[in-house]
């Protein structure tokens, strides 16, 4: 999970000691540093500015300053007091051109003329166009420091990802005409370069992965699964494969894959399954059938999340309670698995890759969270996201539950989504669904929509 760098600049002409005709200081310390506490404690790293910002040049020095700092995710300005906004703009015009998230914060209250001073900017930077977030609220309230948090961490998520790149494994998997991408346009919205290559190379090299390396994966098994596999030629290609991916990835310094896994590589050399599913859990944003919009989503996810992402098919919705069953075809992150733990299975469908491979067996633990997805309508993006709670069956129904699907060995979720499901039904474009745990993630992925001009559709 990322943490957003922010700088924290202070604003307002009556400064430096100055006191009101009744006495007291105009600029409050005390409700300044309990503000800058608050951030804190929400886990925001803060870049603080000692001078409170009035004059012009003040704000060049300061402001323009932090626009020049690349580790910087975000800027915010807090109302000391009464300000010339005319002082501030255009420093804070340019730091603008960065990019990069600004919010203008106002703590309440009269004395201090606190709130004239924060409208008064927000006026003068929607006057010229720049984008921002405004918040009116105290310290002590969670709901506007979220607002404040959730804006500041979808522009470090921004920042994060710019000038990363993408790699496609292998062409289209499964005839997946909702999942292909442009590649000019990710370049334009998010910054994010996309390469290609087949499977050739990825093949060979895991076919190259030593004894040794094998071994070592052995090891990394026994502290994340409950059981260790048949040590088999299937179980081999599997890890092979993981390892391989591993090379690379860091080889051609790769940030983040998607994977044609069948047709292909499933039926030439081993399933795709153990390997996502450690990628995954390395914390690696991937996804298979070169869906790029899947990709996309657990890019964001992963990058927001304290937990890692789920991907899997949205198998089946019970419209009565609004329950789901995200099943995925043998590929999850083993650090998901509820109290029995992760063990392994075969993938079990040879026509969707007749070579085989090692699947991993998991029910997801309960939490709280969101379902989302990146989807292409027309042409652009959006953003579909509910906000869900994960349940787990209990121990004598669980089996009965998973025979439901007919392939009661691939991983399981048992979603209920917190929205109207026809409203999710007539919005959801595609057969894959992303799960993120974390209530935060909603308005996290919201912002970041926003941030980077993608339609939402919050449910």
């Amino acid at each position: 999970m990322i943490s957003a760098r922010i700088g924290f600049v202070v604003y307002g002409v009556h400064k430096d000691g100055l006191k009101d005709p009744m006495g007291d200081l105009f600029i409050d310390d005390s409700i300044i540093e309990r503000s800058k506490q608050a951030l804190k404690d929400k886990g925001l790293e803060l870049v603080d500015n000692d001078l409170v910002v009035a004059t012009k040049k003040e704000a060049i020095n300061s402001i323009c300053s932090l626009a020049k700092d690349d580790s910087i995710d975000a800027l915010v300005l807090f109302s000391g007091t009464w300000v010339w906004a005319s002082n501030l703009v255009g420093a804070i015009r340019e730091f603008a051109k960065t990019g990069k998230g600004i919010v203008i914060w106002t703590y309440p209250g009269s004395q201090g003329w606190r709130t004239v001073g924060g409208l008064v900017l927000k006026g003068a930077l929607k006057e010229i166009g720049v984008k921002l977030r405004y918040v009116y609220g105290k310290a002590e309230d969670e709901k506007e420091i979220a607002r404040i948090l959730n804006y500041c961490q979808a522009s470090a998520l921004k920042n994060r990802i710019n000038m990363k790149t993408m790699v496609s494994f292998g062409g289209r998997g499964m005839g997946q005409t909702c999942g292909v991408a442009d590649p000019s346009q990710w370049m334009k919205t998010f910054g994010i370069d996309i390469d290609s290559r087949d499977t050739t190379e990825l093949i060979d090299m895991a076919k190259k992965v030593t004894k040794n390396e094998i071994n070592e994966v052995y090891k990394v098994i026994e502290k994340k699964f409950v059981s260790v596999p048949q040590k088999d030629e299937t179980t081999e290609r599997s890890i092979r494969l993981y390892v391989a991916l591993k090379r690379i990835l860091k080889k051609y310094d790769y940030d983040f894959y998607t994977i044609q896994s069948f047709p292909g590589l499933a039926d030439d050399f081993v399933a795709t399954c153990f390997a996502q599913s450690m990628m995954l859990d390395d914390g690696v944003p991937t996804s298979t059938l070169s869906d790029f919009n899947t990709a996309l989503t657990s890019i964001l996810i992963t990058f927001l999340s304290n937990e890692r992402t789920y991907y899997g098919d949205l198998q089946y919705v019970n419209k009565e309670n609004n329950e789901i069953k995200i099943i995925g075809d043998g590929a999850v992150p083993p650090s998901l698995a509820n109290k029995h733990g992760a063990s392994f299975a075969q993938h079990g469908i040879p026509t969707e890759g007749e070579a085989g491979g090692l699947s991993v067996d998991v029910v997801c633990k309960e939490g709280k969270g969101v379902l989302a997805r990146i989807f292409r309508e027309d042409g652009a993006f959006k953003l579909v996201v509910a906000r869900c709670l994960i349940s787990e069956p209990s121990d004598h129904e669980i089996n009965a539950r998973r025979k439901e699907c007919g392939i009661p060995f691939w991983p399981h979720a048992f979603v209920t989504v917190l929205c109207d499901i026809d409203t999710l039904l007539e919005n959801w474009n595609n057969e894959y669904a992303c799960l993120g745990y974390g209530e935060h993630l909603y308005g996290q992925l919201i912002d970041f929509a926003e941030q980077t001009g993608i339609e939402v559709i919050a449910l």
